[in-house]
């Protein structure tokens, strides 16, 4: 059986960790096109400054467009050209940062996250979407990226709602890198088939990939309110960056290299409903984690866990949650149709799929969830 493990080069987490920027820029080169959205390089100019002074590198500013499509990588790659510099910085939140790593083609790629909203800054893929916000189809790349430098003070000044849209992207993690060991399925660790030559086929996850996994989980659930009070608050505390690695390293790892299933599928189904496109990936992630847990038929135990956490930090447990108010079987059914097109996550469930089932999930998850909520709402009332 053939495994895979993968990861970034360096992974590095402490407040004010942006002034060490120029360092690892200075290590693969003398300069770096940084590219994120206007408002997230302006809240750290100061410290971008200080660190290109201090380190003697060039940084040149690409303001990013806001979505990550293939015209937005195309004019990015251009003004990389133009500058002739040697790094890639992502820096911002995961739109921004995928589209780094895309305009990079895995190369010479610094990602430098200014929140902890979702798992992907560790990874060696990323998402592109359509101008009008789809999903259009992930990347993949030779490598991970070379440094991953997560600064908490910056972390910690964003509004909270990024830091819980996280664990929600985390909370999927363990269970859907269970799911994938179940079935036995394959992982995103190993290299895909024609990925380039040499290449030896698909690969399975490690061990060590799901103790993170299930590790991610633990410290959610643990510390999860907590670290949400600080983001609150705008201070680091202990249980903040605990929640800011969960979040970022274990899931990030986890995910990659423990495998996907029916969460993140449904979550890409979703793109099709107008009322979820106004809430962060994290959040949406959040209650398709809870309607993989009816999909296969959880136990009771961990569907109250998973619906109790979600509901004391804020994250959807209905479509109402994510700004869909009626609930009709015919969009349900098309959200279901494109969560389950052949190369789609869902099929490492350890389970035959079929698109009626999965709509039907989906609608039987919405009545839970909101059943759920209004019977927590009336003891506190």
């Amino acid at each position: 059986m053939r495994k895979a493990f993968i990861s970034p080069s360096k992974y590095v987490q402490g407040e004010d960790e942006l002034l060490n920027l120029g360092f690892y820029i200075q290590s693969l080169g003398e300069s770096a096109l940084v590219i994120g959205n206007k408002e997230d390089i302006d809240r750290v100019q100061d410290k971008l400054d200080k660190t290109a002074e201090k380190f003697n590198v060039k940084l040149y500013r690409a303001d990013f467009g806001g979505e990550a499509t293939r015209d937005e990588v195309e004019r990015l790659k251009k003004i990389a050209e133009e500058n002739e510099t040697d790094v890639i910085v992502g820096l911002g939140g995961g739109k921004a940062i995928d589209t780094s790593k895309v305009v990079s083609n895995g190369h010479n790629v610094i990602v430098c996250p200014t929140i902890a909203a979702q798992d992907a800054p560790t990874s060696h893929s990323a998402v592109l979407y359509t101008a009008d916000h789809q999903f259009d189809d992930y990347a993949y790349f030779i490598k991970n990226p070379d440094v991953v430098l997560m600064d908490t003070t910056v972390i910690a000044q964003a509004p909270s709602r990024f830091l819980v849209a996280g664990m929600g992207d985390t909370l999927a993690t363990y269970y859907e890198a269970r799911a994938t060991r179940r079935s036995n399925s394959n992982v995103n660790a190993g290299l895909p088939n024609g990925y380039h030559t040499g290449a030896t086929g698909p690969a399975k996850g490690t061990i060590a990939a799901m103790t993170l996994a299930e590790k991610s989980l633990e410290i959610i659930l643990e510390k999860g309110y907590d670290a949400k009070i600080a983001a609150d608050n705008n201070i680091v505390t202990p249980a903040l960056e605990d929640i800011v690695e969960a979040n970022t390293l274990l899931s990030g790892l986890g995910f990659e290299s423990a495998g996907l299933a029916a969460s993140h599928a449904i979550y890409n189904g979703l793109t099709v409903l107008d009322g979820p496109g106004n809430y962060y990936h994290g959040e949406q992630v959040a209650f398709t984690t809870f309607v993989q847990l009816v999909l296969e038929n959880a136990p009771k135990s961990e569907i109250k866990e998973l619906l109790d956490f979600s509901i004391s930090v804020g994250l959807p447990v209905c479509l109402a949650d994510l700004d869909v108010e009626e609930v009709k079987y015919d969009e349900i059914l098309e959200v279901a149709k494109k969560a389950c097109i052949p190369e789609e996550s869902i099929h490492s469930m350890p389970f035959e799929i079929t698109v009626e089932a999965v709509a039907q999930v989906i609608i039987a998850a919405d009545a839970i969830g909101r059943d759920y909520k209004e019977k927590i709402n009336k003891l506190k009332n």
